[in-house]
């Protein structure tokens, strides 16, 4: 227990350390990986500053972009000659890629004091560099002591080694991710790793051309908004699943359905959903597949009749929140679309895909439902005894402390409140007032989850920072140009069906810099519709296939324990026709909300 306790302790410490550097990092560097929608911070500069009266200071000033009118950061901006090997003067591009490049002091009494030959050189990894040499009209301008503005540069990605390896170790996570040869933390663990390797061992020793990007550099891409959301809600969960409402929940579906099966099924539908809004899928369906599996047992009726329906409806209803999926809290916070916008502009899609869903399990099951028995007064008893509310106190104080947070999280964007502000303070009002154990608290915090979201996060900023995003974006937006509906058409199936062989997760946080990009590229996109697409393709492509979704393993890992093997084949039979009626649902609604 010491040794846990100890192991617990140094896991908290690297992690408030990384957390802390990261934060110095941003606030020098800035451009964090979930900045969409966040103005760009001001330049340090407005004028130039008089250093004594009379007299003023040559500086050169201009904004870097790359070929998606992006911002570039950390360019090194020289003033160079021929004659000198050091340059004249450095400085770097700030996180709007802007710059100033302050002059030695030149008197006006000595006009020649520039040399005739002044060159601006920007220098950029994965960049071409670029040479503006200067004017003799640009040259006397600064001679004067005056302000030179160098027009918007745009910098052109440079397609080198580093794109290539830095892709490579991005397919092979994906790959390793989907066959399960590795647990998903110890498939980005190994690409950041490997990414590391690269930057630091491999590049001094064989070629700089396979620099990829350094420690700093990378934590610039970490979310640690998605990453407090996260630890703080799976606290709250983790009080609420040990008062057994969720056994109680799907015990008394089968009371209301009263030996209807169809209606067993739409009610369990239903109670996964609605707490799937509100809960994370994996853990819902954690709660819920142990009683489904013995209400099925005890009714004569396969599992995966009850099972299947479940994690679809998990995956489908999820989307109403911005708590519902980790694919939400990722689109959420990157582009800052916040817990009412979620409610408002994806519900509707939501129940409508719901209905149709609920349509289609009923009739893909139909004869398994037929032949379903009664259950025993005893199997009854027994069943009704295991799903009683063990701690109905601890449930009301989580009940009123999940309504305020419902609350905040509403109300919270008037506030300039993150989502992750609101999951800390709940969790920390929740062990306040019920005094559990700190460290069963501490150990309920899923960290596996969070170093997966974190290494995650470098792993797609290393093909971000070597240009592959740049480049697919590019090609998505020369296919749907400026069309809006086109690009959500788009967008929403390419999302679904490419989550139905890459888990959904990496693929929406890799997709998030090309959805920003297009969102800024197509003017009708400005209502953030794009962001609903993929956080609907997504999502709902999860149910396409077992890998999809990580509720689908995780329900299927249960079930095998159990005895009832659910196959990719399987799923892949039932769950594609799913994915297709709901995606397709859902994006009706979102056609009627923003085409």
């Amino acid at each position: 227990m010491k040794a846990e306790r100890l192991l617990r302790l140094v896991v908290l410490s690297c992690l408030g350390c990384a957390i802390l550097f990261a934060w110095q990092v941003s606030s020098f560097q800035g451009a964090a990986f979930g900045t969409g929608g966040l103005a760009p911070r001001a330049a340090p500069w407005k004028e130039v500053v008089r250093a004594q009266e009379g007299e003023s200071e040559a500086a050169i000033t201009g904004q870097l972009i790359d070929s998606q009118n992006q911002p570039i950061v950390g360019a090194d901006i020289l003033l160079v000659t021929p004659q000198q090997t050091d340059p004249l003067a450095q400085t770097l591009s700030q996180p709007d890629g802007s710059f100033l490049l302050t002059l030695p002091e030149v008197s006006q009494s000595e006009p020649g004091a520039l040399p005739a030959a002044l060159a601006v050189r920007i220098e950029r990894h994965h960049f071409d560099p670029y040479t503006h040499a200067l004017t003799p009209d640009e040259r006397q301008m600064l001679t004067q002591d005056e302000t030179l503005s160098l027009p918007e540069i745009t910098l052109q990605r440079h397609i080198g080694v580093a794109f290539w390896v830095a892709t490579g170790i991005f397919i092979l996570v994906l790959a390793l991710i989907a066959l399960g040869s590795f647990h998903n933390t110890l498939s980005t663990l190994l690409g950041v790793s490997l990414i590391y390797a690269v930057s630091y061992l491999a590049a001094p020793l064989i070629s700089e051309e396979l620099y990829i990007f350094g420690f700093t550099r990378s934590l610039i891409y970490v979310d640690w908004n998605v990453i407090f959301l996260i630890m703080g809600m799976m606290i709250i969960i983790a009080v609420v699943e040990r008062t057994g409402i969720f056994q109680w929940l799907a015990f008394n579906a089968y009371r209301i359905a009263r030996g209807r099966m169809w209606l067993l099924m739409l009610i369990l539908m239903l109670f996964t959903g609605i707490a799937s809004a509100f809960l994370d899928n994996v853990t819902t369906m954690l709660l819920m597949t142990p009683i489904t599996i013995q209400i099925a047992l005890a009714l004569n009726l396969n599992p995966l009749a009850l099972l299947l329906p479940e994690v679809f409806a998990s995956n489908v209803a999820g989307i109403s929140t911005l708590v519902g999926t980790p694919t939400n809290i990722l689109i959420g916070s990157y582009a800052r679309i916040s817990f009412n916008d979620f409610l408002i502009n994806q519900t509707p899609g939501v129940v409508l895909a719901l209905i149709g869903l609920g349509l289609y399990c009923v009739y893909i099951y139909r004869t398994e439902l037929q032949h379903a028995g009664d259950i025993s007064p005893r199997m009854l008893a027994s069943l009704e005894e295991r799903a009683r509310i063990t701690d109905p106190a601890n449930l009301k104080k989580a009940g009123v402390v999940g309504a305020g947070m419902v609350v905040l999280f509403v109300i919270g964007e008037r506030f300039h409140m993150l989502p992750a502000v609101t999951a800390l303070m709940g969790a920390t009002a929740l062990i306040l007032w019920i005094r559990p154990n700190i460290e069963e608290m501490i150990e309920a915090v899923d960290w596996t989850t969070l170093v997966f979201f974190i290494t995650l996060f470098i792993v797609v900023g290393a093909v971000q920072e070597v240009g592959l995003i740049s480049l697919v974006a590019s090609a998505i937006g020369r296919v749907v140009g400026t069309n809006l509906s086109l690009a959500m058409l788009v967008v929403t199936y390419a999302s679904a069906l490419l989550s139905t062989i890459i888990a959904n997760i990496p693929f929406t946080a890799a997709m998030l810099p090309v959805i920003g990009f297009l969102s800024a590229s197509i003017p009708a996109a400005s209502s953030k519709a794009l962001f609903y697409c993929l956080s609907m393709g997504s999502a709902m492509g999860g149910n396409g296939s077992l890998i999809g979704a990580s509720a689908n393993m995780v329900t299927s890992g249960i079930s095998d324990r159990a005895g009832y093997t659910i196959s990719y084949g399987y799923f892949l039979r039932k769950g594609m026709p799913a994915m297709l009626i709901t995606v397709t649902l859902g994006l009706i609604w979102l056609f009627i909300r923003f085409g």
